[in-house]
Parts: C-alpha cells; structure tokens; sequence
C-alpha cells in the first residue's frame, strides 16, 4: 500500500481556495477570491535550485501569489511544503526558503508545513539560533496529518478535508488489510457525491483518491475503479470506446481538413457525449444524496426542470 505525495502539487492548485478557508476561518475577509491565484512554480525551482523533472516527494512545495483585501494591488505569498518523512534539517530548510523566497520579492510571506509521516515525535515548526547577541526565530504553520481526528474532518464541508482524509487512510498501511483499505476507499468516495462539492471539484478529489493510495494487488485497484464508474453510472468500456471514437474523429478531421460542416458534426458528438454525462451525474445525486432539485442542477450544471424530469422519471419506475 504506497502513497504518492508528489500528487500534492496538483491537488493544492485544483483546491486552493478550499485550503485557504481551511486554515483560516476568516479567509473570505483577508483574501480577494475574485482575483485568480498565481501559482509560481518556475520561479520556486528557480529560487530553490530544485530540477522540474524530479517529481519525487522531496520535492513537494507551492508558492502561491494570493491577492488580499488590503488594496488593489495588495498581495502576499503563500508557500507550502509537503513532508512525507522524518528530516531533521527540515527546520532549517524552512527557513532557508523563505530568506530566498523574500529576498526574490520582498512581500509578507506565511508557511505551511504539512507532515504526511506517522513519527509523532517529529513536530518542527521553527528555526531557531542564537549567537554572540544576534539571533533568529523563524516561525511557520505546524500540520500534522497523522494526529487528525478522522469523524471532525468527515463532518466538514470543505473540500480539502477530503484530502486530509485521503491521507490518514493511506496512513494505516501495516495496520488493516487490503479488503479493509478497498472499502475505506470506497466510502471516501461516497461522501465526495454527498458533500455537495461541485463537479469539478469531486473530480479533483477522486482522482486524488484514486492514486494518492495505492493498493498492493492489482485486483483491487480494478475492484475500485468499478465502484467509481458504479457510483457515477458509467459503463467504463462504452463511455471509454466513444471518447476515443469521439477523439479520433476529431483528429482525422483536423488532418483531413474537413469541411466546416463536416467539422460541426464531430462537435456535436462530442457536446452530445457531455450531456449524457451530465445526466449520469444527475441520477447519482438523486440517487446518493437528498439535495433539492436546484442544487443538483447546479451541481450537474443542467437546468432545474432536466433534474425534475429525471427525478419524476425515477419515482414513476421505483
């Protein structure tokens, strides 16, 4: 049972505003959520000598350009490591990001270290040193996934919790069976549909869920794949040969230089293919959870009268 924490870099850009609100209960009132985030990754690996290519869990680290309600121009830098194991210049490595990252753009900067390890003795949250009437004491928010409490993340409506979840699951490696942790899954993924997140959203978490834990054996990791295209009522294999006829089609066109007509057709399968999806999608939230019709439709991004003929649909049969 492995876990990829490289996927953390993704995962953070699809949910950034979601970890935001997560650490700070005030975020609406210190952040400009009307103005896109600005992901600097370039400039990081610039700034901390690190090679783009390596995807390895060392290197797991975020900075963010997020604007506040301070003025028009008013922005700070959020940045974000990953640690998945004991490292005991950890500390000094915080601090040795922030004097580069601040001698790179002299804004205010706050820092997050997430701990993903299950060392409960390795806590780290500042860089300290005193010599000769000169000293240093640098600071940075501590969070340690393994000493979570799983039933307050399960209650929460914000999407990052999900993530954290994730995580404590992958976590209990040694400690449940394969079975165990199949079914554990599987429930993460139930509450993703019950939540209420938006579709986009589910998706990001699924997909994190998906790969963050990896199972041992092959077989399961087929056994869950068929719960996802259960839950969202998607025949893997049909879904799957019509994407790729749809694509096909498209490229051929775009070689082929098809008429404009010929062109628009391909387009309409392809928006027909979506709107089957999103009908899918519709029946599983009518299914799995008790939203009213409104929010489904938003949800599903259909219109409130789709979702009541589906659901009239579904009573007439039950």
């Amino acid at each position: 049972m492995k876990r990829d924490d490289s996927l953390w870099k993704a995962i953070l850009e699809d949910v950034f505003d979601d970890f935001l609100r997560f650490f700070f209960p005030n975020a609406n009132e210190l952040f400009d959520f009307s103005r896109p985030f600005e992901f600097l990754d370039k400039e990081l690996e610039q700034i901390l000598l690190v090679e783009s290519e390596d995807f390895s869990s060392r290197y797991v680290d975020k900075l963010v350009k997020v604007f506040t309600k301070g003025g028009i121009e008013q922005w700070i830098l959020v940045h974000v490591e990953v640690q998945g194991s004991t490292d005991k210049a950890f500390s000094h490595r915080m601090f040795q990001y922030f004097y580069r990252i601040y001698d790179r753009y002299q804004r205010p900067i706050t820092a997050f270290a997430i701990l993903t390890d299950r060392n409960r003795r390795f806590k780290p949250d500042k860089f300290s040193q005193v010599y000769l009437g000169t000293s240093i004491d640098y600071r940075f928010n501590l969070y340690k996934v393994f000493e979570q409490n799983a039933e307050v993340l399960a209650a929460s409506t914000n999407p990052f919790a999900m993530i954290i979840l994730t995580v404590l699951v992958a976590l209990q490696k040694g400690r449940v069976t394969e079975d165990e942790l199949l079914q554990q899954k599987v429930e993460l993924l139930k509450r993703l549909v019950s939540k209420g997140f938006s579709r986009v959203k589910i998706e990001a978490l699924m997909g994190f869920l998906k790969l963050y834990v990896r199972f041992g054996k092959r077989e399961n990791d087929v056994k869950f794949d068929e719960a996802i295209d259960l839950l969202f009522n998607k025949p893997k294999e049909t879904m799957g040969i019509v994407e790729f006829v749809l694509e096909r089609e498209r490229r051929l066109g775009e070689k082929r230089g098809l008429a404009k007509g010929e062109k628009k057709g391909v387009e309409r399968g392809i928006e027909k293919g979506i709107e089957t999806q999103k009908l899918l999608f519709v029946n599983t939230l009518l299914t799995e959870t008790d939203f009213d019709d409104a929010k489904i439709a938003s949800l599903a991004d259909v219109t409130v009268e789709t979702v009541q003929k589906l659901r009239k649909e579904k009573e007439d049969a039950a």
